[in-house]
């Protein structure tokens, strides 16, 4: 017996025509070890709109009900060549209700339960989810429940890193985010200093609420300095970055130069010896990387994705994280949306141009 139910779907054109719709869909019954999860609430992330929209025209776009048709531009259609012609599911996370299992006694067990899951596509009505990648959610609603996966596991996986390289410290751009908050506050939990870089001062003083000690805004003149304070009181000298372009990265390196070379007892042409190292792990800034050759050779620019890290940390790590992240989903890992959308309402023009700007405190929650 398959079940049918409405699906978001995003497909590129060899052209740069890329269409965006709600589209019934077949689901097929759950087999093994897979459940069918009867999707509630779906928050919409940057990582979801990579594939949603990428860096397509949305302005001069045509909508009409329950669907949109953009124009790409032509450099990045060309380079996303590995998906033209084929309509892909959209949306990373989320949390419903178990209706059926395959024959799994894991999956079995979850039937009629409430979950979080990572099925790819949760912007539909049905999704098959893989039965331990679920998270048996108890008495927290779908709408707790949705973001318990990307954030926090991302937040809680930057503090496991920077252990597992004997680390202390943290640098964190565009630190006022959802996931900015939960690492504060998981920060403050394990004691670990943590840099808070941002852009505004209604974000300097939200961060404050929340108790964070070295907040730096790079709109005031003096951003330099406070970033060099900053490094200098924490012995930050690495850290993570959702912004990816621009120069912001290269600013922190070289911050973290010059607190290295101040307290240097001799001068080195070569710079200093410190090891500096930066994880870029989103493109808030779609623009080039730029560094500078400003701060010797000791530093590393590196990648950071959350599935790769958690089969580097290895199951026991991974059920610690999770363990933790559910005992705390209403508090330290607790998400906040703007506003509450259909999957139709997902697809209006207000809506997309709103939740595409990715402004701090201002996410979706899609309920299919």
């Amino acid at each position: 017996m398959t079940t049918t139910g409405k699906q978001i779907f995003s497909t590129l054109a060899a052209d740069g025509t890329l269409t965006v719709e709600v589209a019934e869909s077949t689901f097929p019954d759950p087999t093994g070890s897979q459940v069918l999860v009867r999707m509630e609430a779906a928050p919409i992330n940057p990582s979801d709109l990579a594939l949603l929209f990428g860096p397509s025209d949305l302005e001069n776009a045509q909508y009409s009900d329950g669907k949109i048709v953009a124009k790409m531009p032509e450099a990045f259609a060309s380079a996303a060549k590995g998906r033209h012609g084929q309509r892909m599911p959209v949306g990373n996370e989320g949390a419903g209700t178990v209706v059926a299992a395959g024959d799994n006694p894991t999956a079995q067990a979850l039937i009629g339960q409430r979950v979080a899951c990572v099925p790819g596509n949760a912007f539909s009505q049905y999704s098959l989810a893989d039965a331990g990648m679920c998270l048996p959610l108890g008495d927290i609603s779908s709408e707790d429940g949705a973001s318990a996966f990307v954030n926090p596991m991302t937040a809680l996986g930057f503090v496991e890193t920077a252990k597992m390289e004997g680390q202390n410290a943290i640098v964190h751009l565009a630190a006022a985010s959802n996931l900015g908050q939960m690492l504060n506050k998981i920060c403050q939990e394990d004691g670990i200093d943590l840099v808070n870089v941002v852009r505004k001062q209604e974000q300097v003083n939200l961060l404050k609420g929340l108790g964070a000690k070295h907040i730096v805004n790079s709109s005031d003149d003096d951003f330099m300095a406070q970033l060099r304070g900053a490094i200098d009181a924490t012995d930050a000298f690495f850290g993570f970055d959702p912004i990816g372009g621009g120069t912001m990265t290269d600013s922190v390196f070289k911050a973290m130069e010059q607190v290295a070379v101040s307290k240097m007892s001799e001068y080195s042409r070569y710079g200093s010896t410190q090891a500096k190292k930066m994880y870029i792990y989103g493109r808030l800034d779609l623009g080039p990387t730029i560094l500078t050759p400003s701060y010797g050779f000791g530093f590393t620019l590196s990648g950071w994705l959350l599935t790769p890290f958690l089969q580097l940390a290895g199951m026991d790590t991974m059920m610690r994280m999770r363990k933790r992240v559910l005992d705390n989903l209403t508090t330290t890992f607790a998400s906040s949306y703007k506003a509450k959308v259909s999957l139709e309402e997902m697809l209006k023009k207000d809506a997309a141009l709103d939740y595409r700007a990715m402004h701090t405190g201002e996410k979706y929650l899609v309920t299919p």
